[in-house]
């Protein structure tokens, strides 16, 4: 499979990706002395850490989401 082709080559650039941005959130925490400053960029570093576990679970397709096929998706919500 070409690289370009391969989910996981994309996966595992957005997961680096969005991990330097948590990691410059974290550090521009401590630069700037605004309590909703703070409380807003430790946020979206949170929210960005559950987007980079999302992939690494479809990475290792820990997560039910990302198990099941076509036939048992179609038509339907996703529930239990």
């Amino acid at each position: 499979m070409a690289k370009d082709s391969n989910p996981l080559h994309h996966t595992h650039k957005m997961a680096a990706r969005l991990k330097e941005t948590i990691d410059h959130l974290r550090a521009d925490i401590d630069k700037v002395d605004e309590p909703r400053f703070k409380a807003m960029f430790e946020t979206s570093a949170e929210v960005l850490g559950g987007l980079v576990k999302a992939f690494e679970d479809y990475e290792k397709k820990n997560e039910s989401a990302w198990t099941r096929t076509q036939k048992e998706t179609r038509g339907g919500a996703f529930g239990p």
